[in-house]
């Protein structure tokens, strides 16, 4: 937790999920050159007389270090041979905002944790806390969702405050906003249980979701909301986002970000794209 202009926020964790090594980077540049035997690697000089099998493709991946890539990316600053290599990272508790960070960089793979389709239990609370009018049971119930990358409870009140008025708005204006925030099975439930805020709650949650139900509900929520993600960088492209990212000019979120995603990036990879500090 890290407090920032008066606001405490949460970290978001990383794990690499998997890398390509960088074996065929080698390859790719010794191809360029027609140069297998000039190789430190064994098992890159073997490819001169020896289309890679299965158990050569293996080796060529578990490769450490290459001197061609070192000088490449150092001496000549020819980085288009890293783009053979990629790694892929699952982010968790990471905001809506650092996801609008990510649009600016133009080589990724990104999947984001869908509002569409998981918004449920946002809108089954306000439904169930509107059976008895009880705003508090909405705030209390989202609290626990611990949705937010701010962490002081007071201000994620104000936000879930304001969650609960956007939606209450909607409601009055929506000629028949329950059909549209529950699964039609799910209807009856909100006359069996119109008194019982609780027991509302845990039926709807316990029942068929509603199908895209994040449509008609995606302006309720801020770019403080968390997200979790998987990204896949090449390693030119994660060159380019460490040196704009983990820089003091970077949005803090993001730079919290790209500081995760080093720690776990090994140092085969770091070698060839960052400078030590």
């Amino acid at each position: 937790m890290e407090n920032v202009y008066g606001i405490d926020y949460s970290k978001p964790e990383v794990v690499l999920l998997q890398d390509t090594g960088i074996g065929v980077s080698e390859a790719a540049a010794r191809t360029c050159y027609d140069s297998f035997s000039n190789s430190e690697n064994e098992i890159i000089k073997n490819i001169e007389k020896n289309m890679p099998n299965e158990e050569m493709c293996k080796s060529i991946n578990e490769l450490q270090d290459s001197n061609l890539l070192d000088d490449l990316a150092w001496t000549y600053f020819h980085h288009s041979i890293l783009e053979h290599a990629n790694l892929s990272f699952l982010i968790r508790g990471t905001s809506r905002a650092v996801l609008q960070e990510h649009a600016r960089h133009r080589i990724q793979a990104i999947s984001v944790r869908s509002t569409r389709y998981t918004m449920s239990s946002i809108i089954n609370a306000f439904v169930a806390s509107e059976a008895t009018d009880n705003k508090e049971f909405f705030i209390s119930t989202i609290l626990s969702f611990n949705m937010f990358i701010t962490t002081n409870e007071d201000y994620n009140r104000l936000e879930i405050s304001a969650i609960y008025d956007k939606l209450k708005y909607q409601a009055l204006i929506v000629e028949d906003f329950n059909s549209i925030a529950v699964a039609k099975s799910s209807l009856e439930f909100l006359q069996t249980y119109k008194d019982n805020s609780v027991e509302l709650y845990k039926t709807l949650q316990g029942g068929k979701k509603k199908r895209n139900v994040g449509d008609a509900f995606k302006h309720i929520i801020s770019d403080n909301v968390k997200v979790d993600m998987v990204v896949t960088f090449n390693l030119r492209s994660l060159k380019n986002y460490f040196n704009l990212r983990d820089s003091g000019a970077a949005y803090f979120q993001i730079r919290w970000l790209a500081e995760e995603m080093i720690k776990v990036t090994p140092t085969k990879y770091l070698d060839l794209i960052m400078r030590k500090k």
